[in-house]
């Protein structure tokens, strides 16, 4: 839900203003079986408390609810209801849910690391992994069915409208999530025993037997090949991710291999052994272009840098979601149109063909006002980000001069605070 830095009245006023300038001609577009949402709203107070079990019946009712209420943050269902303003879920009678995905930067791996542009950078290549990869290759969806919204925060949802889908139960939609993880998949699967006929120059895939031909036994080498990179599910991914580890560790040599080994549980001394074995002369680069992963001294078995490497790269592609949205079949998720109250920017509906290019700092940000074009803050932390026109850039203690909806979004993030004289 909503994290809101506290405001003091003066400023809560001029915050509200500005969202209600906005809703006042922002022609919010009705969700889809508008009459079967439950509707929440947090209101601009000092003390906020959530008011749910709204129902609107109609587009103009929305519009009509958003203008006079002037939320600060607003959500609606994923779940249909029979009774949708009943107090208690008993009483509403669920008819079925939007399978919903969250992506955030709070649950990915490395945007601690990360400054606001680099996670949101971050959330958007996820996002198309999730979409892309994982729900358009492995669930067969049809990217037409798939409707996104960047969440006005840090990231983006994903919101799944196909009847198949609605009547899932809450354990049913747990073991999408547990495939999306990687829970329960063992990668090592992804590796595939061949044998080579030397003499006929033969490579079958299956079991290891002797063939013989014309009276002499053919001899055949053993060998472990990754599965081909566009194989199904996670064999194929468990290739994708393996093939580009070891390309990245060519570029960036020994130090971080043995690094990442060491990361992905092997002991310092023999991570560094193999990642001399694998960066030396050009056995990654064989491993790359042949698929076959036991390219190493006689005897020395790779099973252990196996298991690193394949469950370390299996780990680097999980998709990463929010579990509790996707499985929560009483969810409620941001409104699409409306502006989240953290940051003044606008809850952004999308299409596949429009995430690409989309900018939050240019896309999400309000337009500026013609009778409060710009407002007066006292920077409270040095602050940078990347608005159109040069970036903003503030230092702690300076006061600046902004953007209206620049100011707005520092306000409410708590890095600014309003001039006195404005606030006053």
């Amino acid at each position: 839900m909503a994290k809101t830095v506290p405001l003091d009245p003066p400023t809560l006023g001029w915050a509200r203003e500005q969202f209600a300038r906005y809703y006042r001609s922002a022609a919010v577009d009705a969700p889809e079986r508008l009459a079967r949402r439950e509707f929440a709203a947090f209101p601009f107070a000092e003390t906020t408390l959530m008011r749910r079990h709204a129902s609107l019946a109609s587009p103009e009712e929305l519009r009509r609810y958003l203008g006079e209420t002037v939320p600060r943050h607003v959500y609606y269902s994923s779940a249909y209801y029979r009774f949708p303003a009943e107090a208690t879920m008993a009483a509403k009678i669920w008819l079925g849910a939007d399978l919903i995905f969250d992506l955030d930067a709070d649950h990915l791996r490395g945007a601690d690391r990360l400054d606001y542009a680099g996670q949101l950078a971050l959330v958007k290549r996820r996002l198309l992994d999730l979409v892309d990869d994982f729900l358009a290759r492995d669930f067969g969806v049809d990217p037409t069915s798939v409707a996104f919204a960047f969440s006005g925060g840090r990231g983006y949802h994903v919101h799944l409208r196909d009847e198949r889908f609605l009547g899932l139960t809450s354990p049913e939609r747990r073991e999408i999530v547990d495939y999306l993880l990687g829970i329960g998949v063992d990668p090592l699967r992804g590796i595939e025993r061949h044998r080579e006929d030397v003499r006929a120059g033969r490579t079958v895939g299956g079991a290891d037997v002797d063939e013989a031909e014309g009276g002499r036994r053919a001899r055949p080498l053993r060998t472990l090949r990754l599965a081909e990179p566009e194989a199904a599910g996670w064999r194929g991914r468990t290739t994708r991710a393996v093939l580009a580890v070891l390309a990245r560790w060519e570029r960036e040599g020994r130090e971080t291999a043995a690094a990442d080994l060491v990361r992905w549980g092997l002991p310092p001394e023999r991570a560094r052994r193999w990642a001399k074995l694998l960066l030396e002369g050009d056995r990654a680069e064989k491993i790359r272009a042949t698929r076959a992963v036991d390219r190493f001294p006689k005897g020395d078995p790779p099973q252990e840098l196996l298991e690193a490497v394949v469950r370390g790269a299996a780990i680097e592609v999980q998709a990463e979601t929010d579990a509790p949205v996707t499985t929560d079949i009483h969810r409620l998720i941001r409104l699409p149109g409306s502006l989240h109250g953290g940051t003044g920017l606008r809850v952004v509906p999308l299409r596949r063909d429009e995430v690409d290019g989309f900018d939050p700092f240019r896309d999400a940000t309000l337009a500026v006002p013609a009778e409060e074009p710009t407002t007066t803050v006292t920077f409270l932390e040095e602050v940078r980000y990347p608005f159109p026109g040069g970036g903003l850039h503030g230092v702690r203690g300076a006061d600046g001069e902004l953007p209206t909806p620049q100011a707005l979004f520092l306000v409410l993030r708590g890095e600014a605070a309003l001039r006195l004289s404005r606030a006053a």
